[in-house]
C-alpha cells in the first residue's frame, strides 16, 4: 500500500474539478509561500515545498489526475506500476516554478535572471522648478543644481586604483553568479542561480580599489544643469532629460533627470488649458455706452472696442492671445469677462444726472431709494 499522505488537493487548497488555471494559480501561491531559497535552512518549508510539487505533478497531469481521482495515492504509487520509479516528472511544471521565481531575483530552470555584472540603467532623478505664468505660455531656460552619481573621473568606472587593474574571480569565472542545486528528494532538485559572494556579483576581484570611490566605480559630484522649459506646459505637468540621471553601472545608461514644473500665481490672469481668463472693470457709463479700453495680454495691453449696452458678467473672446499649444497647433485663446462697477458714493452734480437718467427711463425712484440703494451697497462692501 502506498504510505499514508495527505489528500493532493487539500495540500493545494482547492476543490476536486478544479480548472488547471486555479489550480496553477493556487501552485504559484504556496510556491512564493513555502519556497526553499525564499527560506534557507527552514525544513518545514523544505518539507511544505515537497508536498505541495508532489500534489501539482499527479494534478496537473491529466492521466495521472485521472487516476487519482478513480484510486487515490494508490493510482500514481509507483510501487503499483503506475508510474516511473519516484520522479515525479517535473519537467512541465519546472517551468511554471521558473517563471514564477524568475520574477522573484531568479532561481534556476533556465529562467532569465539579470546578471549582477550586466549593464544596468542608473537611476532617474526628479527635481520641480517654479516659473512664472510668462515663462510657462512662451517657455524658457532655467538652471537647476543636483547631485548625481557619476562615472569615478579616477578610476574611469574600473574601481581599480590608477595603474592597477582586476583579476576575474575564480569562483563564477567572471559571470558575477554561481549556481547551486538542492536535492528536493524523490530524484527532484532545483537549480539555483545567485550572486557569486566572493567577488559581492561584480565578476572580478579588486585588490586595490581606487581611493577616490573605494572601488565602486562611482562618485557623486553636484552639476548645474540647464532646463529647457517647452512653451506651454501646464502647472503640475512633468518632462524627461534623457541621461541626466545617474550613471549606469558596467557600462549601462544613464538614467533620466524628471522635472516637474510649478506655476506662480499671476496677479492678473488664470488659465485653463491654453485659454487665458481675465477679468476686466468697466463703469456703469463705459458699459452703456461702449468705450475704447486697453485690455492686458500675455503680449501687453491691446486695444478693445467695447459694445455698448454690455451686460454685467459678458464674456468676450479675444482670439489668438492665450497659451501657445505646440507642435505649430497655434495659440488658444483670451476671454475677457466684464465686471461693471456700481459707485458707492455720488457728489450732487452726479446725483442730480443720474436721476434725470432715471426720470428719462420712466423710472421713479422712491425717497432716498438712490441714496438708499448707494447707502445698502456700500455697506454690503
Amino acid at each position: 500500500m502506498a504510505e499514508q499522505k495527505r489528500d493532493y488537493y487539500e495540500v493545494l487548497g482547492v476543490p476536486r474539478g478544479v480548472s488547471e488555471d486555479e489550480l496553477k494559480k493556487a501552485y504559484r501561491k504556496l510556491a512564493k509561500q513555502y519556497h526553499p531559497d525564499l527560506h534557507p535552512g527552514d525544513k518545514d518549508a523544505e518539507t511544505k515545498m515537497k508536498e505541495i510539487n508532489e500534489a501539482y505533478a499527479v494534478l496537473s497531469d491529466k492521466e495521472k489526475r485521472a487516476r487519482y481521482d478513480q484510486y487515490g495515492h494508490d493510482g500514481v504509487d509507483p510501487n503499483f506500476g503506475m508510474g516511473g520509479g519516484g520522479d515525479f516528472g517535473f519537467g512541465g511544471f519546472e517551468d511554471l516554478l521558473g517563471d514564477l521565481l524568475g520574477g522573484m531575483g531568479g532561481f534556476g530552470f533556465g529562467g532569465q535572471r539579470r546578471r549582477a555584472n550586466a549593464p544596468q540603467q542608473g537611476e532617474s532623478l526628479r527635481a520641480t522648478i517654479s516659473v512664472t505664468f510668462e515663462e510657462a505660455a512662451f517657455g524658457c531656460e532655467k538652471e537647476i543644481e543636483l547631485t548625481r552619481t557619476e562615472v569615478c573621473p579616477d578610476c574611469q568606472g574600473s574601481g581599480c586604483q590608477p595603474g592597477t587593474s582586476a583579476d576575474t574571480c575564480p569562483d563564477c569565472q567572471g559571470s558575477g553568479t554561481v549556481n547551486i542545486r538542492r536535492s528536493m528528494g524523490r530524484g527532484f532538485a532545483i537549480s539555483s542561480e545567485v550572486p557569486c559572494t566572493r567577488c559581492q556579483g561584480r565578476g572580478k576581484i579588486i585588490h586595490s580599489p581606487c581611493k577616490t570611490c573605494s572601488g565602486s566605480g562611482m562618485a557623486r559630484k553636484k552639476q548645474r544643469i540647464k532646463v529647457p522649459i517647452p512653451a506651454g506646459i501646464d502647472d503640475g505637468q512633468a518632462f524627461a532629460m534623457r541621461g541626466q540621471g545617474n550613471a549606469g553601472k558596467n557600462g549601462g545608461p544613464s538614467g533620466d533627470l524628471l522635472i516637474g514644473v510649478r506655476i506662480k500665481p499671476h496677479p492678473l490672469f488664470k488659465r485653463d488649458g491654453s485659454t487665458v481668463l481675465y477679468e476686466h472693470d468697466v463703469s456703469f457709463s463705459q458699459a452703456a455706452l461702449g468705450a475704447e479700453l486697453e485690455i492686458p495680454t500675455l503680449d501687453g495691453k491691446v486695444k478693445y472696442t467695447l459694445p455698448s449696452g454690455t451686460q454685467p458678467g459678458s464674456t468676450f473672446r479675444m482670439r489668438g492671445m492665450g497659451i501657445p499649444q505646440g507642435r505649430g497647433r497655434g495659440r488658444g485663446d483670451q476671454y475677457v469677462t466684464f465686471n461693471v462697477r456700481v459707485p458707492t458714493s455720488l457728489n450732487g452734480e452726479q446725483r442730480q444726472a443720474l436721476e434725470a437718467f432715471a426720470a428719462a427711463m420712466g423710472e421713479r425712484p422712491s425717497e432716498g431709494g438712490m441714496k438708499g440703494f448707494f447707502d445698502k451697497h456700500k455697506r454690503k462692501k
